[in-house]
């Protein structure tokens, strides 16, 4: 067992699996010789050579539209979106052409890229680089997308997002670059599913599904809560696209309580289509009703103070768990 860094763990992955296959290629503003904004592919440049590590001009939709270009003609593109928020300058390529072009063309070709940006609060940043964009890509057949919240999590989920036929979407946390992690040997070689969500922590009292970054504050609150006897079941949401309810909901049934929490947006979120589908499945199993926590619909402030009390929080999760425990059994299963 090893203690790796976010940003070790992608670089570690992607240089492996750009070994692994020649058809491999990279392109990005600053992935070759700099090494990137967060030293992510420093080394892969020297490793794999000019001729598969490209730099780009500052302009998204263009080589978005080449990697799109160059899948359905057998490369296998990873390409860097440096802020989440950039994501605006290039969703005609992915959401009209590569997440539509397999099914338009009835399988005749695959688009087999893959789009690694970071995003995300809690570097102070302000509202144009700190957003979380994932419910918008689980609108979209043909897409992949999913968050690592952990090292191990980056290693396996780089590694599947490169063999998969299918445009997939590697969203990452720009507060998670330097967070270190335990990786053991089978960790190293992993390849994560991209449509199951991972239980972290097992308890009887309530449901709480995180994504991305939230899932360590949510850890904290399990940690707190503990204390005043109750156990919380800790899950890392993972995949935004398709979205694991299988697991959610068995982890439902033996709690009886649900809550979601995410960086995104509440309005149409994950934690929006989580609620909506335990609501029409599985009402009978609900102790309380089921909910749902993500900053404020406004956009992310720059003042630290500011921005600290607009992400959700160890504190507010638990102060939330709290207050459904304590909440009356629905009437239908007091009846």
């Amino acid at each position: 067992m090893t203690r790796t860094k976010y940003y070790q763990a992608f670089a570690h992955a992607l240089t492996e699996e750009m070994k692994r296959d020649p058809r491999v290629v990279l392109m990005g503003e600053d992935v070759g010789q700099s090494g990137g904004i967060f030293a992510h592919t420093k080394g892969i440049y020297e490793v794999i050579g000019p001729e598969r590590v490209r730099d780009t001009p500052i302009a998204e939709n263009g080589f978005v539209s080449a990697a799109v270009g160059a899948a359905m003609t057998g490369l296998r593109p990873v390409v860097e979106i440096g802020f989440e928020d950039f994501f605006t300058a290039c969703m005609d390529p992915l959401v009209n052409q590569a997440a539509k072009l397999r099914y338009m063309l009835g399988g005749q070709v695959t688009i087999p890229m893959v789009i690694y940006t970071f995003g995300g609060g809690g570097l102070n940043a302000g509202p144009q680089h700190s957003q979380s964009f994932a419910p918008w890509f689980a609108q979209v057949p043909g897409l992949k997308a999913v968050m690592p919240a952990t090292p191990a999590d980056v290693l396996g989920l780089t590694r599947a997002a490169i063999r998969d036929d299918n445009p997939v979407l590697l969203l990452m946390s720009k507060k998670l670059i330097s967070l270190s992690g335990n990786v053991g040997e089978a960790d190293l070689d992993a390849v994560l599913p991209l449509d199951r969500a991972n239980v972290v922590a097992e308890g009887g009292d309530c449901t709480v599904v995180t994504y991305g970054t939230i899932l360590h504050p949510a850890l904290k609150a399990r940690a707190k809560l503990q204390e005043a006897g109750v156990e919380i079941e800790v899950i890392d949401g993972r995949c935004v696209n398709p979205i694991d309810f299988e697991t959610i909901a068995a982890s439902v049934a033996r709690t009886g309580r649900l809550l979601v929490v995410h960086e995104a947006h509440l309005p149409c979120g994950m934690g929006a289509e989580i609620l909506a589908r335990a609501v029409e499945t599985m009402p009978e199993t609900l102790l309380c009703r089921p909910r749902r926590m993500g900053p404020p619909f406004a956009p992310s402030p720059f003042a630290p103070n500011l921005e600290k009390a607009y992400l959700p929080s160890a504190e507010g999760i638990a102060e939330t768990v709290s207050a459904m425990i304590q909440e009356p059994v629905l009437r239908w299963r007091a009846a």
